[in-house]
């Protein structure tokens, strides 16, 4: 499997660049792993609505321009669907069944992502209703995937 991690935004963190670093070394045994940052827009505390949505349209077309077209997309979004891990693991499955091989896992910037981007999922998947830093999202995600591999393989993963 090929495995595409789409952000916006740069990790600054040390602490999160060693757990992103840790979850993808740990997953390159089951799949090929690669991080796509693309630059987010600076975002003062006081935006208009309308200036939230222009920010939010040109990290898009930025996370757009990545997008495969025989990628499944699945994007993080706190109004997606809430999955198990054992549920995560088998949609993923059941995508490579159907033949797809080819995931690109899209998290948005602080103001969220553009609706023309979260028209493209294939599954839009919520972690849960509480907000995260989408830095952070980044690192629970590759954990899940793992996990994922691991329950699909039957190999033991900490419940």
């Amino acid at each position: 499997m090929n495995i595409r991690i789409i952000c916006v935004g740069k990790i600054k963190e040390k602490y999160l660049v060693q757990g992103i670093s840790e979850y993808s070394k740990r997953l390159s045994r089951y799949a090929k792993i690669q991080v796509i940052e693309v630059e987010d827009e600076k975002a003062p505390e006081s935006l208009s609505p309308t200036e939230e949505q222009l920010i939010r349209e040109k990290e898009g077309t930025r996370l757009k321009k990545h997008f495969r077209q025989d990628g499944v997309k699945i994007i993080l979004a706190i109004d997606g669907k809430s999955l198990s891990s054992e549920e995560f693991s088998n949609q993923i499955q059941q995508y490579g069944v159907s033949g797809k091989s080819q995931f690109d896992f899209i998290i948005g910037g602080s103001l969220g992502l553009d609706e023309n981007i979260i028209k493209e999922a294939d599954l839009l998947l919520s972690f849960s209703k509480f907000t995260f830093p989408h830095q952070l999202m980044r690192l629970i995600l590759l954990e899940q995937i793992y996990r994922a591999f691991r329950i699909a393989k039957g190999e033991p993963y900490h419940k």
